[in-house]
């Protein structure tokens, strides 16, 4: 009985593992992207550094890269062509 539970566990730890790992390489993934994009070299190598659980890069992506993607776009000249 013990044998079939420990083995039951184990299952499920190991589906929160695999799920929290495709959660930090997608949010991970995006955010390196947007940091790469818009030159920011500190926030690019902590993402690569730290593990997260895509915590910190939910904060890049949603606080730093917002703020700098909307200064960038209002910086550009009436007329160009904006790519997002």
């Amino acid at each position: 009985m013990e044998d079939s539970m420990a083995v039951a566990l184990t299952g499920v730890i190991f589906f929160i593992v695999i799920i929290l790992a495709i959660w930090e390489i997608v949010w991970k993934s995006i955010a390196m992207w947007k940091a790469a994009r818009l030159g920011d070299k500190a926030w690019f190598i902590c993402i690569v550094i730290f593990n997260t659980a895509g915590i910190l890069p939910i904060i890049y992506i949603l606080a730093v890269a917002r703020k700098k993607e909307q200064a960038l776009a209002t910086q550009s000249a009436p007329g160009t062509l904006k790519i997002e």
